[in-house]
């Protein structure tokens, strides 16, 4: 059930707010004018988060996905002030906690990955759509794009996408972003069963296209004034060609 809410910011068009449903919260928000966007970026966050850290709750606005959200409609607005560009946060799935067997499984992704694709294809049809997804919200992306017609796919502070290479996204373009100082680098990217999420997307033979993220820590990737928020900036106004590679 969606239910619009009236308080709208200065950089708002339009919010929805799904109403919380056992055993995770729902809540997206989206920033800028969708109905008259030509690109549409989506931010798919990680482990542990709730309607409590969606825009606050941290000492990282930046690391929430609101905040993130925001600071990714500043710096595109920046770079293109004439640019028809919304931005939605999405928490449309069950965040597992970070200290959980949850978060090395991929129950959660796998539902949420149904909710994502029926998002993108209902409500974003006939838009450009970038999916910038971090950490464990990129497991949940990696799989709902095949068959969306989604243009890319940027994941940075990734555990692996359940995938063995790039290709087997569907034609979807992927980019990977693995910063100096995350400690995702020093998780084993494998996969036994259940466990873990295979091959690290940022890593040799992969299929993605790296772009820079600097010495970025695992929840730095949308601060503002970074090389990575640049980067995704880029990548969600469709500038490929003006993105520094990593």
């Amino acid at each position: 059930m969606l239910r619009p809410v009236l308080a709208v910011s200065a950089i708002t068009a339009l919010t929805y707010v799904i109403v919380p449903q056992p055993p995770g919260d729902r809540i997206v928000k989206v920033y800028g004018d969708l109905r008259t966007a030509e690109h549409v970026a989506v931010v798919v966050p990680g482990a542990d988060t709730t309607a409590a850290t969606f825009e606050g709750g941290r000492a990282k606005v930046h690391s929430t996905p609101g905040g993130g959200a925001r600071a990714l409609l500043a710096q595109a607005r920046e770079l293109d002030p004439g640019a028809r560009l919304a931005v939605v946060a999405w928490l449309g799935y069950d965040s597992p906690a970070t200290v959980s067997l949850h978060v090395a499984t991929g129950g959660a992704a796998e539902r949420g990955a149904r909710a994502l694709r029926r998002y993108v294809s209902d409500t974003l049809r006939g838009k450009r759509v970038t999916l910038l997804c971090h950490s464990y919200g990129s497991v949940v992306c990696a799989g709902a794009v095949p068959g969306t017609g989604v243009s890319d796919l940027a994941v940075f502070g990734s555990p692996g996408l359940r995938v063995s290479s790039a290709a087997a996204l569907g034609g979807t373009r992927l980019w990977a972003g693995s910063g100096a100082r995350d400690w995702m680098r020093h998780v084993p990217k494998v996969r036994f069963g259940p466990l873990g999420f295979g091959p690290d997307p940022a890593g040799p033979g992969f299929g993605s296209r790296i772009f820079a993220t600097g010495a970025a820590g695992h929840s730095d990737y949308l601060e503002p004034g970074s090389r990575s928020l640049r980067n995704l900036a880029l990548i969600a106004l469709g500038r490929a060609a003006e993105v520094s590679r990593g």
